[in-house]
């Protein structure tokens, strides 16, 4: 199986938040903000596969600062790490006030997806091609944490 590269596994989704993604104090809803997350880091997994890739794991998501309505939310994601059927992406979100021009990062995280054939059974998935050191970083970093999450599988006995 030929390899890809991190960069064809890349997805942005950009979306404005209005009145009804927000609670009573006027911040988006984390779950919605969880939600988009999980899409842009399922269709880089998907693009990556060039199959349908479903949710196994999210590490925590830790949001470092609230986003407003009228923001213009945008998340970011790629493929960090391939095992066999499984991919590890990273998804970034940032948090534009479109009138200032301020970028701030809202939050990253790491969702593990499984490719999946025809049959819903998991299918292997492409080697990805690492191309700077900052993808080889971010791989290694990701191997570290797929051996965690399946030491963690292991001590919960599933």
């Amino acid at each position: 199986m030929e390899g890809k590269r991190v960069s064809e596994s890349r997805i942005t989704l950009t979306q404005l938040m209005g009145p009804n993604d927000a609670n009573l104090l006027g911040n988006v809803h984390g779950g919605l903000i969880m939600k988009l997350c999980d899409e842009a880091g399922g269709m880089a997994a998907g693009k990556h596969a060039r199959r349908t890739a479903v949710t196994v794991a999210v590490d925590s998501m830790t949001f470092h600062s609230p986003v407003h309505v009228g923001d213009l939310v945008t998340v970011t994601a790629e493929v960090t790490w391939v095992g066999r059927t499984s991919m590890e992406t990273r998804v970034v979100v940032t948090a534009e006030d479109v009138y200032t021009g301020r970028i701030t990062h809202t939050n990253t995280a790491y969702f593990v997806y499984v490719a999946l054939d025809e049959n819903g059974r998991p299918a292997p998935v492409p080697p990805l091609i690492l191309e700077t050191d900052e993808e080889k970083e971010r791989w290694q970093r990701a191997a570290q944490r797929q051996q965690y999450r399946l030491q963690q599988r292991r001590q919960e006995g599933i």
